[in-house]
């Protein structure tokens, strides 16, 4: 395992997987979110997130997390690890709400600087997407999932325990 590609909608526990995956094996960890977003919830052009995205598929080791799902392809090409946590839409919206209450007026670990949680029309919007897109979002992985090229392990986690089992599974990774 050197080359991590961790998805799944908002909510899901991507990063904190990212985070426990990485404090584990000694990967590093990059999160789109910061690569999204900078400081003030701004967020960067396509054409600038493809071009950041893409300096981390170059990388030998990486954990990453996260979505911009036009760089897929190239992700999984350098990808040896798929991890899907295909989580019920219900506890997504709750983990969302929860993170919002628990880093209120802060920045998340996940999050560049300057990006605070707020509870206003922006996290309900945030929350009609997740909603909006739960299907669409989900069919876009399962074709992965179903069709995965041969040097990619897939790996589809649904519930907290299944990511426990996971991690307790992972041996360090050698540098």
């Amino acid at each position: 395992m050197k080359r991590v590609m961790i998805v799944g909608g908002p909510g899901s526990g991507k990063s904190m997987l990212a985070s426990a995956l990485g404090e584990k094996t000694g990967l590093p960890v990059f999160h789109m979110d910061k690569i999204h977003y900078r400081p003030g919830w701004v967020a960067r052009s396509r054409e600038e997130k493809d071009r950041l995205t893409h300096e981390v598929h170059q990388k030998e080791r990486w954990i990453f997390e996260g979505g911009h799902s036009s760089t897929y392809a190239e992700r999984i090409a350098r990808a040896d690890t798929f991890i899907w946590l295909d989580v019920p839409v219900g506890l997504r919206l709750f983990r969302v709400l929860k993170r919002s209450v628990k880093y209120y007026g802060r920045s998340r670990p996940d999050l560049p600087e300057g990006c605070p949680e707020r509870f206003n029309l922006q996290t309900i919007e945030f929350l009609q997407f997740i909603w909006r897109t739960r299907h669409s979002a989900r069919d876009k992985l399962v074709r992965i999932q179903d069709n995965p090229p041969a040097h990619l392990r897939v790996h589809r986690l649904t519930d907290l325990r299944e990511v426990r089992d996971f991690l307790s599974r992972v041996e360090p990774t050698a540098v």
